[in-house]
């Protein structure tokens, strides 16, 4: 693609002053599409000074200082609100190309398709997951203003790009019949070989936010099955969040604390690899993954990974059976004779897994974004 495009992504966090999956894919593209275009992100404003700055040749558009991200756990509504309401005179200012703007927290689409309006824009919604039904669980009768508000993204624009085959899948049955494109998340696959392996060894590896979607007790619970097997099985346990304690007061009562480690938050990304290269298998029981990044990232490292199989959990469409890991059933025992016949073949299917995670080399993941733009996007 030769003409040069003025791109804006909107989201609520940004990276790096918030680092999470649909974060940094944002400024992974961001940083890799700079070369080549004009790029621009809109998001909360979490750093001191200007309202607009410009790191690594991104523009980042601060909007609002939230006081709280998350309320009792979950993402304030307050905030994205307030968000997407300045958006709109903020858009009135500028005219991009394309707008990116991710589905979740969903009021900034609107706004986004403002600011598509007034500056004869092309609107992009991602999709990181689609919740649908979910809502209901999750705010039980309130849920249903969270369904309409999620339901209305699907009449803002033609243009839907989804990171997964199951997200597709959802929007496919909740009836957007639209053109929907994906563009999955990616990793730094080069940066990742170079890593070396930490001194810190273990048998088995956990990456991600302890918060009880991430199922991590399913693991816990494995691991007293696998103790019969062996004994000393080592657990390395890496993340922070509300169900810290909750787990490790689970593992004092399942008797397996001295087999597992809790590291709590690493701030260095490099660290992450480094222990998961010292490892020998990746266990993953969450249960609502939009993508699951850390997935690929464990491949990279040469780790067979488990997972679980969950309507709601996209990371199990990444494992080839045997290849790059196991889907498990959501039982202990399951769960715990899978992760067993990953650490007895772990060797052989090392080089299949790097291979298979190779392919989501970021640069590959934006040639894939700017082909849409140009091709759907009649850029």
């Amino acid at each position: 693609m030769s003409e040069t495009l003025r791109i804006a992504f909107v989201y609520d966090v940004i990276y790096p002053w918030v680092k999470g999956g649909v974060e940094k894919r944002i400024y992974e593209l961001a940083r890799r599409l700079i070369k080549r275009h004009d790029v621009h992100i809109y998001g909360y404003k979490l750093w001191d000074g200007e309202d607009e700055i410009e790191r690594e040749g991104i523009v980042y558009h601060g909007t609002i200082r939230p006081q709280k991200i998350y309320s009792n756990g979950r993402r304030s509504i307050f905030p994205p609100i307030l968000h997407a309401l300045k958006l709109i005179p903020l858009f009135k200012n500028e005219k991009f190309d394309v707008i990116d703007c991710q589905a979740s927290p969903y009021f900034p689409a609107y706004s986004s398709k403002a600011g598509a309006t007034f500056g004869d824009s092309k609107l992009v919604i991602t999709w990181h997951e689609f919740w649908g039904k979910y809502w209901l669980n999750y705010l039980e009768k309130l849920g249903i203003f969270g369904q309409v508000v999620e339901r209305g993204l699907f009449d803002l624009t033609d243009n839907h790009v989804v990171v997964s085959l199951k997200t597709k899948r959802d929007l496919y049955d909740a009836g957007l019949r639209k053109n929907i494109f994906i563009v999955p998340n990616g990793i730094d696959f080069e940066r990742i070989q170079k890593v070396k392996k930490a001194d810190l060894e273990s048998d088995i590896i956990f990456v991600g936010r302890l918060i009880k979607e991430k199922n991590v007790s399913l693991l816990l619970n494995a691991v007293k099955v696998i103790k019969r097997e062996i004994p000393d099985v080592r657990i390395l346990i890496i993340g922070d969040g509300p169900e810290r304690k909750v787990l490790e007061n689970l593992s004092k009562r399942l008797g397996i604390s001295g087999n597992v480690q809790f590291l709590g938050f690493l701030e260095s990304h490099d660290n992450v690899i480094a222990c998961m290269k010292a490892s020998k298998v990746f266990a993953f029981p969450s249960l609502r993954e939009g993508f699951g990044i850390v997935v690929l990232e464990a491949n990279a490292s040469g780790l067979p990974v488990v997972t679980v199989n969950y309507n709601m959990n996209a990371s199990s469409d990444l494992i080839i059976k045997g290849k790059n890991g196991f889907v498990s059933e959501l039982d202990e025992k399951d769960f715990a004779e899978k992760i067993l016949t990953a650490l007895e073949n772990r060797r052989k299917m090392k080089n299949a897994a790097i291979n298979i995670a190779s392919k989501y080399d970021w640069e590959e993941i934006v040639r894939k974004l700017e082909k849409y733009y140009k091709v759907n996007l009649d850029f």
